[in-house]
């Protein structure tokens, strides 16, 4: 196991002892010795108490400021709503005690200070009618370019029901803030409490849009003079700058936050200072009160910077409660260590399903993430059938119409009503000690304590929970589940907690420094009768802006990584129900149809929140990174440390692009190779030249082996492509759209895809069809003049549109999801590039048959799951020639398998010398051989396959889909039965099979020899099988 293992006994920490057991409570006897996630630095700096509070910011003198007071005072005279004798305290307490700094003053006008006056006089008049005597301000005021919230608050107390005014700029201002433009935030706490007791003090809020000095610097600019914004230079000290500059320098090279700490100068307080990537933790502002405010701290000013090369930087100061409440909480020398460790976690999710349960102290931060993990894995797996499913199934006969569509009806509704995941969400809700006590069970299998007895370093105070607190066996943990809840429901929901925390095999959540939270998973868990072929390894990742799965059929497999966009709620709900079903369905048939290469299947599925369906690249670089957390060993104390292995091998996965990824795989790479993998130049295929990539779109990898099929149909029933009349989904825009339109000669009738539908009898522009695909546009693009009369377009936003038959389309984007099953038009060929999994399924496939008959003769799915396989056979039974995807679209995964062949063929230099394209944009001849070398395996693969099927299919009768399973399940299981055999031994018998089956241009290039002395063995024992 590579884990550091815990360390069992009584605690030795000798600082630790000096400020818990110490007679006084001043400031620590020495600065404290932190593995700190940011610099690595191991012992913070002492910052001079400089600017109002320690805050190293002196505000620019406001010298008209005695003017304003009097231009205040007058208007609250001649407003008369503030009795005289009391409008100069008012104004001078409002001037003097509040901790309002000179920018305020300079920027607000008289008129509205005295608005502001009034508001808070208003509140303390109030105040006297309530009962409790207390007083309560809420005062707001929103323009362009800046704002200002003033509100009562009690120092370290989270307020669940409230303005809200922290959750508010976030999404009103910081979540908005980018490179271009920005929000600079200035918040104060009041010295002194407000009359009336109740220790309420005010809290003010200063929001200003940021002024920067260079609004568009060049691409890797740091010099916070540049980048930053003039107020904030302004203001700042010396020394804060270079804070913040170091913090970020630092920030730009990494893909997490950079977390630092300070001491403060002849105080026992503290200066966090965190820096990211703007846009990159919706809802963090908010989260990081909530955060310090359960270790029983609280802050006297917060600022947040923007600066605008696209980075964002906070600074807390914070200190301990006064009074009694302080001793209810650890001291803050080991409090301001746990949240170190912790902003990395809020950094990962700030706003968990769980947050009240953690604002209200029921529970901590690490215990509501986690449930949020937990309620995520739950929500993909307990919509599940059941053996009553399983032994309806058997009863009936699937080969019978009827009740194979009955089937199918069940299956959907049991997995869309049965556990919502709102009714998971109210149920996990109900048991927070349940949670304490799960979560405990987790933390004691995956918690390291890095450090030894012998250095002066403060344990987190997770560690001394664990030594605190019983950690329950799993027996243990069934019967409290099984005492504790109400009924079957709230049982099988909670004992999920239990199957989830097995079935974790290593995990980052511990990790000081990451983006998401991912867990490699055991998918031992999963019912075979409803995932009969069992996976071999399953990634779940979980981010603030999306959740993704990855899953794999071997060690070595290949697959590409599609992002899951939502076009509203509903289909969200949909998208999150359906996720992993769809991602094991992708993989598997990946795995098949692999067959003609060493790797078996996988594939990665990541679905965008919601509210975040703008941040692909965010998502997705997350996703990234947090996989290679647990693939990569640790190598930077303090940022990465070790974690808890019990997989126990190394383990690589080889990844691609699929849907909406295309543009993000050369970051990927790049990544990779910038973490330290030694696998980065094989870790991503269909990556630019310039890094020795064979991007599919561009030489239409994919298109070519699903064109193999559409003319292998032409060639087989002597049709002429020009005559014959095609649909297709997945538009211009699209890899596999656009090359199936480069390389056809169909007459194209209709075209659907993500924009709308394109439609003309008379048959579609040709030349407009390649303008648009060679630019990679869609179909809202095109030229409608060149339309005949009987032509149309319809977009996904327009409604009641009216077509030149008459009819009235209400709704465009449901006119877009069904337009393929539409009657009326007459296709003879229908290829799928693109669309959601089961667009056509078995019920929805009855639309396509009249009179027994399919209505389309001929369908070759170059989508993957565009068509259920029971919907298949029911169209093949009505007479439909079809081949699946799993046969049609194989080309892209077999000039991936080469291009990783030729990675690892290589040595670095001749892989830069042979591979990549030069930095003049021209290719070594040996590229551009081994492309088309690749382009001709795929033709060969696409028509030898396609040959057997059709004459197998001849011979048999059996459907072309079955036939298909069958080939890829007998080579499958042939390369599994060779692997076993000791023919790898035979070294003459391995050296001829390998020149065989290696492409002759690595073989001329590099010999055999080198190349089975660089590739791995299981690699080669599979190319060879």
């Amino acid at each position: 196991m590579a884990s550091t293992p815990i360390n069992e006994g009584p605690l030795q920490n000798k600082l630790l002892d000096a400020v818990v057991r110490g007679p006084g409570r001043g400031p620590s006897p020495q600065p404290t010795h932190l593995s700190i996630p940011g610099s690595g630095a191991s012992t913070p700096r002492v910052l001079p108490r400089e600017g109002p509070g320690g805050s190293g910011y002196v505000a620019p003198k406001f010298e008209g400021k005695e003017k304003q007071m009097e231009e205040v005072m007058d208007g609250l005279e001649e407003k008369g709503f503030i009795p005289p004798e009391f409008v100069e305290q008012e104004t001078k307490w409002f001037y003097e005690q509040l901790g309002i700094d000179d920018m305020y003053f300079a920027t607000e006008t008289a008129d509205v200070i005295v608005s502001h006056i009034h508001s808070l006089y208003a509140a303390k008049v109030a105040a006297y009618a309530r009962d409790d005597n207390r007083l309560e301000i809420r005062l707001d005021k929103e323009s362009s370019d800046h704002a200002v919230y003033i509100d009562t608050s009690k120092p370290g107390i989270s307020v669940v029901n409230g303005p809200q005014y922290e959750k508010r700029i976030g999404e009103k201002y910081l979540s908005r803030s980018s490179a271009g433009t920005g929000y600079r935030v200035e918040s104060f706490r009041s010295a002194s409490p407000l009359p009336g007791g109740s220790e309420q003090q005010l809290r003010c809020y200063f929001v200003y849009q940021c002024d920067y000095v260079d609004p568009n610097p060049k691409v890797g600019e740091t010099d916070i003079e540049k980048v930053g914004d003039k107020r904030f230079l302004q203001k700042a000290t010396k020394n804060t700058k270079e804070i913040y500059q170091q913090a970020l320098t630092i920030a730009v090279e990494r893909t997490g936050p950079v977390i630092e700490y300070f001491d403060i100068e002849g105080s026992r307080d503290k200066r966090l200072v965190i820096a990211y990537k703007q846009g990159s933790a919706p809802g963090f502002f908010s989260a990081l009160s909530d955060l310090y405010h359960y270790y029983g701290l609280t802050t006297s000013r917060k600022y947040v910077e923007q600066f605008s090369n696209g980075f964002s930087a906070m600074s807390l100061y914070l200190k301990q409660l006064p009074g009694e409440a302080s001793t209810k909480h650890p001291p803050i020398e080991a409090s301001i260590h746990q949240i170190m460790k912790e902003v990395s976690l809020l950094y990962c999710i700030p706003q968990n399903r769980f947050q009240t349960h953690f604002m209200t102290a029921s529970l901590s931060l690490q215990e509501t993430i986690y449930a949020h993990c937990v309620w995520v894995f739950v929500s993909n797996f307990l919509n599940r059938l059941g053996s009553e499913y399983a032994t309806l199934a058997s009863i009936l006969d699937v080969n019978n119409g009827v009740h194979a569509e009955l089937l199918s009806n069940i299956k959907r509704r049991l997995r869309t009503e049965t556990f919502t995941a709102d009714y998971i969400l109210e149920i996990i809700n109900q048991y927070p000690s349940l949670i304490h006590s799960l979560y405990l069970s987790f933390a004691n299998t995956h918690y390291v304590q890095t450090r030894g007895e012998q250095d002066d370093f403060l344990p987190t105070l997770s560690f001394l929970r664990l030594k605190v607190d019983r950690v329950l066996s799993d027996d243990e943990l069934t019967d409290a589940i099984n005492v504790t809840v109400v009924n079957d429901h709230h049982q099988i929901v909670m004992d999920s907690f239990r199957i989830f925390n097995n079935a974790v095999l290593k995990t980052n959540f511990y990790t000081p420094t990451k983006v998401a939270l991912s867990f490699r998973l055991n998918p031992i868990f999963l019912p075979p009768q409803e995932y009969p072929q069992p996976l071999y390894g399953m990634f779940l990742v979980i981010g603030s802006e999306f959740r993704g799965f990855h899953l794999r059929f071997r060690d070595i497999a290949r697959g590409g990584i599609r992002i899951v966009k939502s076009r509203s709620k509903e289909a969200y709900t949909i998208n999150a129900r359906s996720m992993f079903d769809e991602n094991y369905n992708l993989a598997n048939t990946q795995q098949r149809k692999n067959k003609d290469i060493p790797e078996g299947g996988s594939k990665g599925v990541v679905l965008l929140d919601i509210n975040h369906q703008e941040k692909a690249r965010v998502a997705f670089e997350k996703y990234i990174d947090s996989i290679l957390d647990l693939l990569l060993p640790p190598n930077s104390p303090g940022i990465k440390d070790p974690i808890v292995d019990l997989y126990g091998k190394e383990e690589i996965l080889f990844m691609g692009p699929d849907e909406n990824t295309a543009d993000l795989v050369d970051w990927a790479t790049e990544h990779a190779r910038a973490r330290g993998a030694p696998w980065w130049k094989s870790f991503f295929t269909g990556k630019s030249p310039k890094l020795g990539g064979i991007p599919h779109d561009r030489y239409g990898m994919t298109t070519l082996s699903v064109r193999e099929y559409v003319v292998g149909i032409y060639r087989k029933l002597n049709l002429d492509p020009s005559k014959v009349r095609k649909l297709q989904t997945g538009g211009p825009d699209g890899d596999l759209g656009s090359n199936e339109i480069l390389l056809s000669n169909e007459k194209y009738i209709a075209i659907v895809d993500g924009s709308g539908v394109l439609c003309d009898p008379k048959g579609l522009n040709r030349d407009e069809l390649i303008r648009l695909a060679k630019k990679r546009a869609m179909i809202n693009q095109f030229d409608t003049s060149k339309l005949s009369l009987e032509g149309y377009r319809v977009l996904v936003d327009e409604n009641n549109v009216k077509l030149p038959s008459g009819e009235l389309v209400h709704n465009g984007t449901a006119f877009r999801n069904t337009f393929h099953l539409r009657g009326g038009q007459q296709y003879d060929s229908f290829v799928p590039c693109g669309g959601r999994p089961e667009s056509i399924d078995l019920t929805t496939a009855n639309k396509l048959i009249v009179d027994g008959k399919s209505v389309i003769p001929y369908i070759v799915e170059g989508a993957n799951l565009f068509i259920t396989q029971d919907a298949k056979l029911r169209l093949e039974k009505a007479g439909c020639i079809l081949y699946k995807d799993a046969s049609a679209n194989k080309g892209g995964v077999t000039s991936s398998s080469l291009e990783v062949l030729a990675s690892l063929s290589f040595d670095d230099e001749g892989f830069i010398k042979n591979m990549c394209i030069r930095e003049d944009g021209t290719a070594p001849d040996f590229y551009n051989n081994y492309v088309k070398e690749v382009q001709s395996i795929i033709r060969n693969n696409a028509r030898l396959e396609f040959e057997a099927i059709w004459r197998e299919h001849a011979a048999t009768g059996q459907p072309r889909s079955i036939l298909s399973d069958t080939l890829s399940t007998a080579i499958t299981k042939l390369d599994e039965e060779l692997q076993g055999t000791e023919l790898w031994n035979n070294v003459e018998f391995r050296r001829s099979v390998l020149s065989e089956a290696l492409p002759g241009l690595l073989l001329q290039e590099i010999g055999l020899d080198k190349i089975m002395a660089r590739v791995s063995l299981p690699h080669l024992i599979q190319e060879s099988s």
